[in-house]
């Protein structure tokens, strides 16, 4: 069957969405010869009927391939609710005429779109994307690694000055409720702490890890890693309502620094950084790329074997697929508080929290 396959982005951007969009068009037209529909801005592109005819020539610059290397996603994605359009949005799969869909999502994509699918009767194939890795069933999501870079290389810029002024510097990363960032993060670039949703902590703990490093060094100076979504040191989560009425994690470097320097009457001195929208974009690192062309082209297969209803995962060095339904039932994968990198971390010696 020559399918008319649709292709779109949805919820947060990160970087490889483009790699994956790629692979998809170049296995569904070598491979299957199927055509290739581009959605844009996810359910909204749906519902406006807004698409993109996609081939592999269209995605060339003259010999260049620029979707390997190019962050965010050219066909645009939203991360809101589009309120109750549920229809206009099942008519709209249907007025495109679509075969079959490939929707690359995080794990409130994937139950959006899951449910649009059920209710709709839509042949879809799911592939995993969030630089929180949060999503459930698979070893790795699409743009995690390229967060992960920017996390470390944001941590060895801090260090030096940190180290000039005799501070302590604190980065506070994304992630929501998930600390796979932070932990990766600062487990790979050699901070002294990392404070994660999943692990609680202490001022004292804190100030015990400072010290430590600061008679290694001699230096009164630390690296503190904290996830957006630890909470504050009155054990409050830090949250402001945007004007979409969204919650959103802000804030909580700020008063972890706070807490230090009135704790310790100023003794310690500390900065908080917040990394921010830096961790979506830039270039994919090469194993986002490697995992985007991996995803993109397992889930053609996938429709070409007309086995909807499943989504491309990770195991190990292999990609496999697993019922969307069990994906959306899972929840959010958090990091495991007895799990191996936080047994490495504490090996190492970073306060990871507790004590």
């Amino acid at each position: 069957m020559r399918y008319r396959l649709g292709v779109l982005t949805s919820g947060g951007d990160c970087s490889g969405l483009n790699a994956a969009i790629r692979a998809v068009v170049r296995r569904a037209q070598h491979g299957y010869g199927f055509e290739v529909i581009g959605i844009e801005d996810a359910g909204r592109g749906l519902m406006e009927r807004r698409i993109v005819p996609l081939t592999i020539e269209s995605l060339d610059a003259q010999g260049f391939d620029p979707m390997l290397s190019t962050g965010g996603t050219f066909l645009g994605t939203i991360n809101c609710s589009l309120g109750d359009v549920e229809k206009e949005i099942q008519d709209g799969y249907r007025d495109i005429g679509l075969d079959a869909l490939i929707a690359i999502g995080g794990d409130g994509s994937m139950a959006i779109l899951q449910e649009s699918a059920r209710m709709g009767g839509w042949k879809m194939v799911g592939i995993p994307k969030t630089i929180d890795n949060d999503v459930p069933l698979t070893d790795r999501s699409l743009g995690f690694d390229s967060a992960v870079r920017t996390v470390a290389k944001a941590i060895e810029y801090l260090r030096t000055t940190g180290v000039s002024h005799d501070r302590v510097m604190v980065l506070e990363t994304m992630g929501r409720h998930a600390g796979h960032l932070a932990l990766h993060g600062g487990l790979s670039a050699g901070a002294d702490a990392i404070l994660i949703p999943e692990i609680p902590y202490t001022i004292d703990g804190l100030l015990e890890a400072i010290d430590r490093t600061s008679r290694m060094r001699n230096h009164l100076f630390a690296v503190i890693v904290v996830a957006e979504g630890v909470a504050a040191p009155d054990g409050m989560i830090c949250k402001v309502v945007d004007c979409q009425g969204r919650d959103r994690f802000q804030g909580v470097g700020e008063l972890v620094v706070s807490a230090l320097e009135s704790t310790t009457k100023g003794r310690v001195e500390a900065r908080a950084t917040v990394l921010g929208h830096v961790q979506r974009g830039g270039p994919p690192t090469a194993l986002d790329t490697l995992t985007a062309t991996m995803f993109g082209m397992h889930a053609v297969d996938l429709v070409a074997l007309e086995r909807f209803d499943r989504m491309v995962c990770l195991r190990g060095d292999n990609v496999e697929d697993v019922p969307l339904k069990e994906v959306v039932t899972a929840g959010q994968c958090l990091v495991d508080p007895q799990g191996q990198l936080v047994r490495v971390a504490q090996g190492m010696g970073i306060y990871v929290g507790e004590v």
